[in-house]
């Protein structure tokens, strides 16, 4: 495990207003509640508790990965009708506790739902 610092910052904030996740027109998260995880260099992540997520539309998949910063992930495929996209989203389920406030939150990659609204 290792510590963000100066050399790798890492910071989480309260995200204002809405965003709202979607793929072939169906609403998969929508939150007014959403944190965003500043990490180094990288551009900023959104994480959506999981009480605002419609989790019919979601699979566990089997892919896993690690974060020396963050901790394990778990990966979900998404569905929304004849739309599927393999490994859309991924929680840390038990982040180390310089992270701990993304516990029980989701993020999306951009690239593999339709659209991640903000307002």
């Amino acid at each position: 495990m290792k510590q963000p610092g100066p050399d790798h910052p890492i910071a989480i904030l309260p995200h204002p207003g809405r965003i709202r996740v979607v793929l072939n027109g169906a609403v998969v998260a929508e939150t007014r509640a959403a944190l965003s995880l500043q990490e180094g260099g990288y551009l900023p992540v959104l994480y959506i508790p999981r009480a605002d997520a419609r989790l019919e539309h979601f699979t566990p998949s089997a892919r896993r990965s690690h974060c020396p910063y963050k901790g394990d992930a778990s990966y979900y495929d998404l569905r929304a009708g004849d739309a599927q996209r393999g490994d859309a989203v991924w929680s840390y389920e038990d982040p180390f506790p310089a992270v701990a406030a993304i516990r029980g939150h989701l993020a999306f990659y951009p690239d593999r739902v339709d659209a991640i609204e903000q307002d």
